[in-house]
């Protein structure tokens, strides 16, 4: 019988989104692959077998529970050798099933992110950390994705080992397939001459990714800087209200979820950010390799990609005024928008996915070696 390997995650998009490459590298090594998730059930074609898992967006629901125990039972069921576990929730939960386990897989905890830093308050910051805490002895191998969570999880001893990896690994294919032509195309859609500088922030409307700070932006910006905000969201229906509010309406776009971002990349003159914090922002990474200078807020994850006057403009979060200073300026100054543009493609290299994958293949290799298993024999 082939050797059997879990992938775990809060979310199936989650894994098509950044887990595919190594889903099908277990696969072609002849593992038996396994993936659980939760909410919406999407096909993830590299599983040889998928669980919907019932994990619920509160780490204090009932449900948890209950999703960790189910969780318990498949594993010991199936015997699985090893187990990589990604966001935050899941990755807890899944730990915490594993836990007092005689025979437990080797558990790979690739964090996207930790939702807590040194502004975040006292109370949530603690329990967070504490959770973490509570579940590093059943993390074998923890890898972090910025330098922020690095440190926290070398002082903290968070894992068995800690290593760093640059992301997952930006799959740039479909952004290189885009034309101009494409671009025009998604202005024409919404209505935006080719003259507007179009800035861009593809994110899931929530509170830490904070749109209402570039809606409150946008009175104060030159007429010509129009923003488009894709992507839904308990929020989404707020920032509209607060666009009318504001008088801006006719100048900020809410085109909805977006199923393929490439074309609206290509589409605009910047990329921009007001997110309280990131793991290591794909948006940005994308942006950045379509040439896009960046305006975005200085918080962990972004400033491991934008290097300040280099790459892009960074400014505190929470302070407006910084904010409309910084895209005043890339809106104002075209050869800066080129400079800094240019300068992000060449950085945004480091994240592409033939960089990373072979980082995150060595990883596994180690996950591999511990369990007794052959090690890849290619990058």
């Amino acid at each position: 019988m082939p050797d059997k390997i879990l992938f775990i995650a809060s979310t199936f998009s989650h894994l098509l989104n950044f887990h595919q490459p190594y889903l099908q590298a277990f696969r072609d090594r002849g593992w038996e692959v396994h993936v659980v998730a939760g909410r919406v059930e999407h096909p993830i074609p590299q599983a040889h077998r998928q669980v919907h898992m019932p994990f619920q967006k509160s780490m204090t629901a009932p449900g948890n529970l209950r999703a960790a125990a189910q969780l318990r039972r498949q594993i010991q069921q199936e015997g699985y050798k090893i187990i990589s576990v990604h966001t935050a929730l899941a990755s807890f939960f899944a730990r915490m099933a594993v836990k007092g386990m005689r025979h437990r897989p080797f558990v790979l905890d690739i964090v996207h992110g930790y939702l807590f830093d040194d502004d975040t308050n006292a109370a949530k910051r603690t329990l967070l950390l504490a959770a973490e805490q509570l579940t590093a002895p059943e993390t074998d191998l923890l890898a972090v994705m910025n330098q922020w969570d690095l440190q926290l999880a070398q002082t903290k001893h968070l894992g068995r080992e800690v290593a760093y990896i640059p992301g997952m690994g930006v799959d740039y294919r479909r952004l290189d397939r885009c034309t101009r032509e494409d671009g025009l195309a998604v202005r024409a859609k919404l209505g935006i001459p080719e003259n507007a500088l179009m800035m861009l922030y593809p994110a899931e409307f929530s509170a830490r990714k904070n749109q209402a700070a570039l809606l409150r932006a946008m009175p104060k910006l030159p007429k010509q800087a129009v923003l488009v905000l894709p992507g839904h969201g308990v929020l989404l229906e707020e920032c509209k209200q607060q666009a009318q509010d504001l008088h801006i309406a006719d100048r900020v776009f809410f085109p909805g979820q977006i199923a393929d971002i490439a074309p609206w990349f290509v589409a605009s003159d910047i990329a921009v950010s007001s997110s309280r914090s990131e793991g290591l922002p794909f948006n940005l990474a994308e942006a950045m390799h379509c040439g896009l200078p960046v305006a975005a807020s200085a918080v962990k994850g972004q400033t491991d990609l934008v290097v300040s006057g280099e790459t892009g403009l960074l400014y505190p979060y929470g302070d407006d005024a910084a904010l409309v200073q910084a895209l005043t300026q890339l809106i104002e100054d075209a050869p800066l928008r080129r400079r800094l543009g240019e300068a992000g493609r060449r950085r945004a290299e480091h994240f592409g996915l033939d960089a990373v994958y072979p980082q995150v293949m060595a990883l596994y290799d180690r996950a591999l070696a511990a369990v007794g298993a052959p090690v890849s024999t290619k990058s």
